[in-house]
């Protein structure tokens, strides 16, 4: 007789670990970090301010919020070595995997390797974050045979990652636009790839190789990757002149999934779709690429009468980062270079009360006990 509980399909509903960091009623459609709302958050806050929400538990005064930044800035540098095995890395390779690895090796040159208290985790967490950052957009000029940007570290985190990415500095707009994001995309719970970096640090491993498994967790397409799917149908939709409402239709009556709707927690809209879904009216607006935007709302409307689905935080996140600029391949270890915000702080938490995660699985195997039989007499 098993003495496990009765198991749950991929543990939904299961409560895992107590965490003060974010807040979901799935019901009601909220999102709150630290008790924040997530709306005010978009509304009023800065990314920087966020990560020091997310890793402290508190807003920052001006002058903590002064020293983030500071710090963040001070940190945006990678060893030559890293910029080699960028350098090193085959043209085609995938980015997410190109950040998995870079991220694993960053460990190696930090000046804090074999050190796991929180005073050098938290170092380890403003490296991480402005280093995931710069890797992401080294890698993509490195591939496409241009010079590196250099970082200017009297920007936002924002503005920087896309000077770095596009060898210029961006609108107000733009970087207003993608701080929101990045806001949006910084924690979200127990998601996978949390769960997979709180499991590793229950280990006493170290924290790069905790967001070496957040990173591995979030790859997977469904995790990390719908909001390129997303932008894959936009393209075919686009490609083929067609309507998008009867293309999806089209793929309906295919038993095709349309990438971008429902999610496991929220049964009302993603809080977070609400300001995607403007900020790619906005930028597509004010870039002259107003269609990303229309297809996506017509598919939207279209999708919620069919099947009573709403738009998730891939749906609109994947005009939204096309309009910036930003390639389809890019739009998941952009997700990284927000979501290391939260992972680290789940990190943290998990490290101040560890306990190692362990659970059962219930054996569903042939009846014990089986004995073994000999080779040859085996048919």
């Amino acid at each position: 007789m098993s003495t496990v509980m009765p198991p749950t399909r991929g543990l939904e509903g299961v409560v895992a670990a107590n965490s003060g960091i974010c807040y979901i009623d799935g019901d009601k459609g909220v999102l709150a970090y630290r008790g924040i709302d997530i709306h005010e958050l978009a509304d009023n806050s800065t990314f920087e301010e966020t990560c020091y929400l997310l890793w402290f538990g508190k807003l920052p005064t001006r002058r903590e919020l002064g020293d983030t930044r500071e710090a963040l800035a001070r940190e945006r540098k990678l060893d030559p070595a890293i910029v080699n095995l960028l350098r090193q890395a085959p043209r085609k390779a995938l980015p997410m995997d190109v950040l998995r690895t870079a991220v694993s090796a960053l460990a190696l040159h930090d000046p804090d390797e074999k050190t796991n208290d929180r005073d050098a985790n938290v170092r380890k967490t403003l490296r991480l974050t402005s280093q995931m950052a710069m890797i992401v957009a080294c890698y993509d000029r490195i591939r496409k045979g241009k010079q590196l940007a250099e970082p200017d570290r009297s920007l936002s985190h924002a503005a920087n990652f896309l000077l770095m990415l596009n060898g210029e500095p961006p609108s107000k707009t733009a970087e207003r636009a993608f701080d929101i994001a990045l806001i949006l995309h910084a924690d979200h719970e127990l998601n996978a790839s949390t769960f997979a970096a709180r499991v590793t640090a229950a280990t006493e491993s170290d924290m790069h190789s905790a967001i070496t498994s957040g990173i591995g967790a979030l790859k997977g397409p469904l995790h990390g990757g719908a909001n390129e799917a997303v932008f894959k149908l936009l393209e075919s939709i686009d490609q083929a002149g067609a309507d998008p409402v009867e293309y999806v239709r089209g793929m309906l009556a295919q038993k095709k999934k349309v990438p971008g709707f429902g999610h496991r927690v929220y049964h009302t809209e993603d809080p977070r779709a609400t300001h995607l879904r403007q900020m790619s009216e906005d930028l597509g607006r004010s870039s002259g690429q107003p269609k990303w935007f229309e297809y996506s709302r017509q598919i939207e409307e279209f999708v919620k009468k069919e099947k009573k689905l709403n738009a998730n935080v891939d749906f609109y996140s994947a005009s939204t980062y096309h309009v910036l600029g930003i390639d389809t391949d890019l739009f998941t270890p952009i997700f990284a270079v927000s979501r290391v915000s939260g992972w680290t702080a789940h990190v943290l938490e998990q490290l101040a009360d560890n306990r190692l995660i362990r659970p059962r699985a219930e054996y569903i195997g042939p009846p014990y006990p089986v004995h073994y039989t000999p080779l040859e007499r085996r048919s």
